[in-house]
């Protein structure tokens, strides 16, 4: 293993007390030739909870059909769907007939409710039943929903997790749309050990399932932990990653879980030091770190120590000393991660001023440093002004907090370019000015990329593989810009657009979508639903999208209707068209509301039936 330790700089003043940045990087040495991977043995359990139905269920299905392409003979693989029950859509076998899987998985429909808890803890179960020491043992938990059958207390599921990783059994969770609770499968997958990822759309679903895939098979190290021991010099150790962590007294024990060949595993430390008397060589820390690694065939321990040393020198030489511009962009993003964190916990309790203040001064502090920016750090001072304006407008809606959060956790615990800043919300043009012609600018354009909203510049003469470095409050995919000019950074890597922007629509009719998209059901007068045909000439939808998914059950008694979106009361019953009710049927309605009498739903608009 090669441990590449920085600090923020190179010399610290005599008798001023400071703080210092300590970035580490665990990194896999180059291997060459083909080297054996270690087997995978996995549980997908997906959710096909009837609000998977459509779009977002075929398009986890197709991601599921091509994450087994990425398995040998070598692996297992088991399947395990679940709504308000489990099924086995395949028991624990080996992968030795790839398209027999990959068809068994395309039989899969939404359901009824979310039992994640009874899903995923059969995965756990037919992961355990082929567990060894030289495999990696995992359990892929997909939902998109709030747990509302078997167990829903989120610190048992936590717990849970817990206790599954300290018997060797690894939970990675995925959250899909918008309708997950992500502090949930974040803190599943902390105390798993895993990753969690945020599927942000349904076609989305496939990218994120091959990041995971990719860095399974990429695994060269296991449960990597590090022990920080201070100096008397230091008086207190902050870690700014997410990892999880025991502190005994100052010393400090971080649990980084696996080490990938295709990433580097970070970690970053500000040490608070103390006044320290005299010049010279000082001593820090003693970091020691082990991990497990599979050595021909079986697993070995392998440990290592690194002193962390600093010199002190006169308060002139210091003032001289330039920090390290390279460690100053990491420890910004990961402080612009953390200052994330802090604003979702006043915004939970909505206090939004306070949160967006959070924000405008991490971003005040990190403009104060007066850095050459790459487009990462750039990029994320967007972020955090979009961010502070939809909370001061109280526009803080169950996406916003998602990315926020996904953004976070992802740069406190890893080191890919695919993960860092995904975000898709989009802003508003609604306020600029329209051009039909692009004489005296530059156009640009807003596409989706990778899960992130980019820019990029469309006229000649400049590079179109280039980012732009562009308001986020403005950004509407698919739309085109006039800028007034396009300045490159100083080292290339991508341009800011500067001066007047508006929007470049020879057609005309940009305004026009515009006010379409801001039309909203919620403010037209739905009457109650009605259908004067049959089941069959029903008109269908493969997608929810605003709607509301009402599903057809028999309780014993009668053939009932239930509203099965999350939110809902999962037990009242609807008022809903008996002409078209059909046991196990999903239907997509334009609202419901309670009855004057409480206790049931009355649908209402149009009903339409979800295909699968």
């Amino acid at each position: 293993m090669q441990v590449n330790a920085s600090l923020s700089q190179s010399l610290i003043a005599v008798n001023q007390p400071t703080t210092v940045d300590l970035v580490l990087g665990f990194q896999a040495p180059a291997q060459t030739g083909d080297q054996p991977r270690i087997p995978l043995n996995l549980s997908l359990v997906l959710d096909r909870s009837a609000s998977m139905g459509g779009r977002p269920l075929k398009y986890a299905i197709a991601a599921a059909q091509a994450l087994v392409n990425f398995l040998t003979p070598e692996d297992y693989l088991s399947v395990v769907v679940y709504d308000d029950t489990t099924q086995t859509i395949l028991a624990p076998q080996r992968v030795t007939d790839p398209k027999a899987i990959q068809k068994q998985i395309g039989r899969i429909r939404a359901g009824g409710l979310t039992n994640l808890s009874g899903g995923w803890m059969q995965g756990c179960d037919f992961v355990k039943a082929n567990q060894t020491e030289d495999s990696l043992n995992r359990v892929l938990l997909l939902t998109d929903g709030i747990a509302n059958r078997g167990i829903t207390n989120h610190s048992v599921l936590v717990e849970t997790a817990r206790e599954q990783a300290e018997a060797g059994i690894i939970t990675t969770t995925l959250g899909f749309g918008n309708n997950f609770v992500e502090d949930l499968l974040i803190e599943m997958a902390n105390a798993a050990g895993g990753n969690f990822y945020y599927i942000q759309s349904p076609d989305d679903a496939e990218e994120v399932f091959r990041i995971e895939l990719e860095s399974l098979v990429a695994v060269v190290a296991q449960n990597l932990s590090v022990t920080i021991t201070p100096d008397a010099a230091v008086q207190r150790i902050h870690l700014l990653n997410n990892y999880r962590r025991q502190q005994q007294e100052k010393t400090l024990h971080v649990f980084l879980g696996d080490v990938y060949a295709t990433e580097p595993k970070p970690l970053l430390l500000e040490f608070e030091l103390g006044a320290i008397a005299n010049p010279g060589e000082q001593h820090l820390a003693i970091l020691s770190y082990g991990y497990q690694q599979v050595v021909d065939g079986a697993i070995q321990l392998k440990q290592g120590e690194l002193p962390i040393t600093i010199q002190a020198d006169s308060a002139e030489a210091a003032a001289a000393a330039q920090p390290d511009p390279a460690i100053q962009q990491q420890t910004s993003l990961l402080r612009m991660a953390r200052a994330k964190d802090e604003a979702l916990g006043l915004a939970d309790q909505e206090d939004y001023q306070n949160a967006a203040q959070i924000l405008r001064q991490i971003v005040e502090r990190i403009q104060a440093k007066e850095l050459e920016l790459s487009f990462d750090v750039a990029e994320e001072l967007e972020h955090l002004l979009f961010y502070a304006d939809r909370l001061e407008q109280r526009r803080f809606d169950r996406a916003t907090r998602k990315e926020m959060r996904d953004q976070s956790h992802q740069a406190r615990t890893r080191s890919r370019a695919d993960l860092s800043a995904r975000s898709t919300t989009s802003g508003s043009t609604e306020g600029l000015d329209v051009v039909k012609t692009a004489e005296d600018g530059v156009l640009v354009e807003c596409r989706r990329s990778g899960g992130k909203l980019r820019v990029r510049a469309v006229s000649e003469g400049y590079d179109p593989d280039l980012n732009v470095q562009f308001p986020r409050a403005i950004r509407e995919e698919g739309v085109t810009y006039l800028v007034d000019e396009l300045q490159s950074a100083s080292n290339g890597s991508f341009y800011r657009a500067v001066g007047t922007i508006k929007v470049y629509d020879p057609t005309g009719q940009h305004r026009s979508r515009a006010a379409a998209g801001r039309s909203s059901r919620s403010t037209a007068k739905l009457s109650a639903a009605k259908v004067s045909v049959s089941l069959d000439e029903l008109e269908t939808t493969d997608t929810v999208g605003e709607g509301i998914l009402i599903q057809c059950v028999n309780d014993g008694k009668k053939l009932r209707a239930r509203v099965v979106s999350d939110g809902y009361d999962p037990d009242y019953n609807v008022r809903f068209p008996r002409s078209v009710r059909k046991e196990g049927v999903l239907f997509v309605v334009d609202a419901v509301k309670e009855s004057g009498q409480g206790g049931s739903y009355i649908t209402l608009g149009k009903v339409k039936r979800l295909v699968q």
